[in-house]
């Protein structure tokens, strides 16, 4: 088994004022040859927008974006029609393909926004775009590891254009579990939302991230309460 431990406090910043933002791989103005990407997870960012503040409309193509909402409400409008609102417990997704245009902004004017926005090369270029969103509940993640996305529009989650699965759990301290690889050539990135855990002999806490390849299964206990969320992607595009 392989690992690379990138500690929250080693992550590119930039703070723009509306918005503040935290950046695993290299992204904008950070740059690091070093941390590029894992396999094809291409960037996971940990952003907080301000009161009433948001990103204008810009476009994107060929590639898989994931919002998942930590805290307030993001109002999405794009060039497909669609007008949404996520919150905590949901999950967005678009296919950017041959082309969107979108925009995200804080709906409120009295509370901050937190998500995490996650890119994703996808394994076909030029598809379709396409808007999906889901909601989630607390039960569904309450001491195990659920399933939020997948290759597969039929299975549980939202669906991408990659042989990638996202798994999200809220554990509570002393719990533990196993993640078997659904592919065993892919890699698994483990990223610890809040609390602490374990992973082998490597302690993660808050905003920590774990990659761990060349194995099938990988063992988690739990030193804290903790919520942790798992992105199995192919090591190579």
């Amino acid at each position: 088994m392989k690992t690379i431990l990138h500690k929250a406090d080693t992550r590119g910043h930039a703070n723009h004022g509306w918005l503040n933002s935290y950046h695993t791989f290299s992204f904008a103005n950070y740059h690091d040859p070093e941390r590029m990407n894992f396999g094809v997870l291409r960037v996971l960012n940990d952003d907080e927008v301000a009161e009433g503040m948001g990103f204008g409309t810009h476009g994107h193509s060929n590639m898989e974006i994931i919002s998942i909402p930590l805290e307030g409400d993001l109002e999405h409008k794009d060039s497909m029609g669609n007008t949404t609102v996520i919150k905590q417990g949901d999950i967005q997704v678009m296919s950017a393909g041959s082309g969107i245009q979108h925009s995200e902004k804080n709906k409120n004017s009295d509370q901050k926004v937190k998500f995490l926005q996650i890119w994703v090369l996808p394994n076909e270029v030029n598809v379709t775009p396409r808007y999906g969103q889901i909601s989630l509940k607390e039960s569904d993640l309450t001491n195990q590891f659920f399933q939020i996305l997948s290759p597969n529009a039929d299975d549980t989650g939202v669906w991408i254009h990659q042989d990638a699965w996202f798994h999200l759990g809220h554990f509570d301290k002393g719990q533990s579990t196993t993640y078997s690889l659904k592919n065993g050539s892919n890699g698994l990135y483990i990223f610890v939302l809040e609390g602490e855990i374990a992973v082998g002999g490597t302690r993660l806490a808050r905003r920590d991230g774990l990659g761990v390849w060349e194995t099938d299964k990988i063992e988690f206990t739990f030193l804290e309460n903790s919520k942790v969320l798992l992105m199995e992607v192919p090591m190579a595009n």
